[in-house]
């Protein structure tokens, strides 16, 4: 993602041979493990049978791959928009900026609808996570963080909490309170611990677990009182920039993306990676569950956004122009699922006919990049958030 990710080499002793130099952070029976680069590739090859090589092991997996492919390409019968060729088009869209919040002093990075269509937490590189009130635009809550950098922030299912983090590597739980004078981060609670900057949150269908995707190449499900680690899921190969729950009441699923190209699809019980997808060809910077459950779309610094079948198990369509060369940020549904709501690079929101694939209108009004883009919990307006130190609710 460019200008937001950060590498967080670790220099020091390497566990296996004690030499000094930089690690890399992997992960043995889910018990993290810095070895020297010299040690990672040994420990490679001592599992090797007899007449095996990285390389030979290397081609056995891309045709391995080259044929689950050709599996796939058999059940490719028909494209989206084909299907959707007799269901009239989407009208006119009046949608204006009703909207603006000011208050931070440098990019606002994300932001959270609370449950009660009203309040809205934020947070910026100024360090601060501010929690709003959208109708008055009275700013209820102003946190300080440790770090500048505050790059996820979520709202608990109750609204009594909020979540957030950044590149101190952690994910701190605030509760809060209707006096607006009590000191909140006398009563942060530090749930989650990474090895690299934290890039996403959000709980789960309870205010008492959470999920963290981070710069390690790693997701993680934590209890929120004890802290504790209750599920960790490794299968990216580099920085994990988002993840989306699956809405179903009993969200057992996850959705991740990230710097690997991949979209990968978790079992929160198992820790399985049971569904994977790489049809981009940039990192992946935001995934987000069709409001069914049964796709998800993806947003990637090619400059597309993608539609995911799960039940097809392949990508059913892409969004995109010619004249769109800026990397998407982030991306929503409209509570219908007919409408995709982009945030790019170009400063602009463009909004996608999910089922046609065209394009149906374009928002202006921001002044530097799309960080942000969230539709509220009752469909009725969309929030954005930007690198131009403001958010706008449009509708």
């Amino acid at each position: 993602m460019c200008d937001q990710t950060f590498m967080a080499i670790t220099f020091g002793p390497c566990d296996n041979c004690s030499t000094t130099s930089p690690l890399m952070n992997i992960y043995i029976k889910n018990e993290p493990t810095n070895y020297c680069s010299f040690c990672v590739e040994m420990m490679a090859c001592q599992g090797l049978l007899k007449g095996e090589t990285l390389a030979s092991l290397k081609n056995e997996s891309e045709s391995l791959k080259k044929k689950l492919e050709e599996e796939r390409a058999k059940l490719h019968d028909v494209e989206l928009h084909q299907v959707a060729e007799k269901i009239e088009v989407v009208s006119a869209l009046s949608i204006k900026t009703r909207r603006v919040l000011k208050g931070h002093g440098n990019k606002v990075l994300c932001m959270d609808w609370c449950k009660d269509k009203r309040r809205l937490v934020s947070s910026s590189q100024d360090g601060k996570v501010i929690v709003w009130d959208g109708f008055t635009l009275n700013k209820e809550h102003a946190v300080p963080m440790p770090c500048t950098w505050v790059m996820a922030c979520a709202y608990a299912p109750s609204g009594c909490a909020i979540a957030c983090g950044g590149l101190d590597n952690k994910c701190s739980v605030y509760p809060l309170s209707l006096d607006k004078n009590e000191n909140l981060a006398a009563k942060k609670k530090s749930v989650a611990m990474h090895t690299n900057y934290l890039s996403g949150c959000t709980f789960t269908n309870s205010d008492m677990q959470i999920l963290t995707s981070s710069g390690d190449g790693t997701c993680a499900l934590w209890d929120v009182e004890s802290g504790q680690l209750l599920q960790s899921f490794h299968g990216h190969t580099a920085d994990v920039l988002s993840l989306d729950l699956a809405p179903s009441e009993t969200g057992n699923t996850f959705v991740s993306g990230g710097c690997d190209k991949k979209a990968n699809v978790w079992d929160m019980r198992s820790g399985q990676n049971v569904q994977s997808f790489e049809t981009h060809e940039s990192d992946i910077n935001c995934v987000k569950y069709y409001p069914s459950g049964d796709a998800f779309a993806s947003a990637s610094d090619d400059a597309t956004c993608r539609l995911y079948d799960l039940r097809a198990d392949r990508e059913v369509a892409v969004y995109q122009k010619d004249s769109i060369i800026f990397g998407v940020s982030s991306l929503d549904f409209s509570l219908s699922g007919r409408l995709l709501f982009g945030g790019y690079n170009d400063y602009t929101i463009n909004i996608w006919d999910v089922l046609k694939g065209n394009r149906v209108s374009m928002l202006f009004g921001h002044e530097n990049r799309v960080s942000t883009v969230k539709v509220s919990p009752d469909g009725t307006s969309v929030c954005s958030a930007s690198w131009d130190n403001t958010l706008r609710i449009w509708a």
